[in-house]
């Protein structure tokens, strides 16, 4: 990342200070870090490779990188104003992420898109719990219709399904995420199902993301 905040260190190359334990939660590192810039280089080694992921399955590998990068720098910019109630930061740095992946809204629609042209190909990386929200999908033969309509989706309805399909946050954490209240997460999460299952025609094909969890 490569880039410093107001005269700290910068967070790439960061090693963490010898006090930061691995049974202390996120907000404990970002509070030391506060003090000692190098701490946070824990959060980075914890949820780095989950936001890398996460933004491949979206953009693909070539973004992922920068966009990981920049997840981190925000994070690390913003540190000083992370609520240290929250002892998780995953939805804290999903909703960065989400925020970032925005500005590249014509190339996931394109990346989408292209899918329903190659049922071969697979839209996410070869994780088996990262095909879960095309599984039965697949088994039905309809892959390219999933992509078509992950495509076609609104852009917000879009993150809510992905940010619980692929992140696993529950409403809750989604809510936190996108900084939007949890009735519009379960609104918008509702709304996907149902214009999905109208595309594709497959009564049940996406229960498999009402099985996971509930805010």
């Amino acid at each position: 990342m490569g880039c410093s905040n107001g005269g700290d260190e910068p967070v790439r190359g960061l090693r963490a200070i010898d006090d930061v334990s691995i049974d202390d939660n996120d907000a404990e590192i970002i509070r030391r870090s506060r003090e000692s810039p190098a701490a946070f280089a824990a959060l980075f080694d914890r949820h780095a490779v989950a936001i890398h992921r996460f933004a491949a399955r979206r953009v693909g590998d070539a973004l992922a990188d920068d966009l990981m990068s920049q997840t981190f720098l925000v994070a690390f910019e913003q540190r000083s104003s992370y609520d240290l109630a929250r002892a998780s930061a995953r939805p804290w740095l999903f909703g960065i992420v989400t925020h970032l992946l925005s500005r590249h809204a014509r190339t996931e629609g394109r990346r989408w898109r292209a899918y329903t042209h190659n049922a071969s190909l697979r839209p996410v990386s070869g994780d088996a719990d990262a095909d879960r929200v095309v599984a039965r999908v697949d088994a039905s033969g309809s892959r390219s219709g999933l992509t078509r309509c992950l495509a076609d989706l609104a852009a917000g309805d879009r993150d809510v399904l992905l940010l619980f399909a692929f992140a696993e946050l529950t409403y809750d954490e989604i809510a936190s995420a996108l900084e939007i209240p949890v009735g519009t997460v379960r609104s918008r999460l509702h709304r996907a199902r149902r214009q999905m299952r109208q595309a594709l025609e497959i009564p049940g094909t996406l229960e498999l993301v009402e099985e996971n969890h509930h805010g």
